[in-house]
């Protein structure tokens, strides 16, 4: 079907080829495109007037969900009337759902491509959960407290999704494996919620631990390392130096993370 591009300098008209693979919640994906450059102005991958690909992702409606998805570089530099096939990098957006993924160009500093009236080609987008199976392995744990959670752990040897890293005298939640599996599964690839300190005379790290208090939900750019955290075994994690002798994670900057202090823990009293 031949496409209606406008005159001028930045218009685009997409091949036939749009291969999308099956999407994760959160996860990363690389789609697969051609594409034509239908105006007179050239194409740049670098420098203050580079063009970009990108995408958004819109409900059934067109409204956007994610307006401004991740941006890729080009291929390398395209004159016009000149084609080419190129990657996209699409990251899917958090929850599960359908969706329409659209796929468009950015002019650096200027608009994008569908501002002026090209086309974006569409695909629908069923997004599915990042995890399937739920299979939260944990280490570091105190032999016993992991006893009467809702939703049960495994071993290291199962080959989990996820794997939390508690410390010895730290006890989850009864609902604590319940809700950090339900956010992976939202797409969040780390995951760290509140530590209550033990009570009694001497609270071990009270002071320390102060940041990371219960009582609140989950907190936006929260700005403290993740303690004890869990993460999926396909990301990488990045630890800094520990607190109140607890694992400590640095959130990490190209994957989805999540603080919600009802993903609760609570240190055991520790007398000296």
């Amino acid at each position: 079907m031949a496409q209606t591009v406008p005159a001028g300098p930045l218009a685009v008209r997409w091949g036939e080829r749009l291969d999308v693979p099956p999407l994760r919640a959160g996860a990363l994906s690389v789609a697969r495109l051609e594409l034509e450059n239908a105006g007179s102005a050239t194409w740049v991958p670098d420098g203050p007037r580079r063009v970009c690909l990108g995408y958004h992702f819109l409900d059934e409606l067109g409204n956007p969900i994610v307006w401004d998805g991740l941006w890729t570089r080009l291929p390398g530099t395209i004159e016009p009337g000149q084609r080419a096939e190129a990657e996209v990098n699409v990251r899917a957006p958090l929850g599960r759902g359908r969706y329409r993924l659209a796929f468009d160009l950015v002019a650096d500093n200027r608009l994008w491509f569908s501002e002026v009236g090209n086309p974006q080609p569409e695909v629908v987008a069923d997004v599915q959960p990042r995890i399937s199976r739920r299979a939260l392995a944990v280490r570091g744990a105190d032999e016993g407290s992991l006893a009467g959670l809702e939703e049960p752990v495994f071993s290291d040897e199962s080959g989990p999704d996820a794997i939390a890293y508690l410390a010895p005298g730290v006890v989850p939640a009864p609902d604590w494996s319940r809700r950090v599996l339900d956010a992976h599964a939202e797409g969040y690839a780390a995951v760290g919620g509140s530590i209550e300190a033990g009570g009694g005379v001497l609270r071990r790290g009270a002071g320390e631990l102060e940041p990371w208090a219960p009582g609140t939900g989950r907190i936006p750019g929260f700005g403290h390392p993740l303690l004890c955290p869990s993460v999926l075994v396909e990301a990488e994690a990045v630890w800094t130096e520990p607190v109140a002798g607890l694992p400590a994670l640095l959130p990490p900057d190209d994957e989805p993370w999540l603080y919600d202090g009802r993903i609760a823990l609570r240190m055991r009293s520790r007398r000296s």
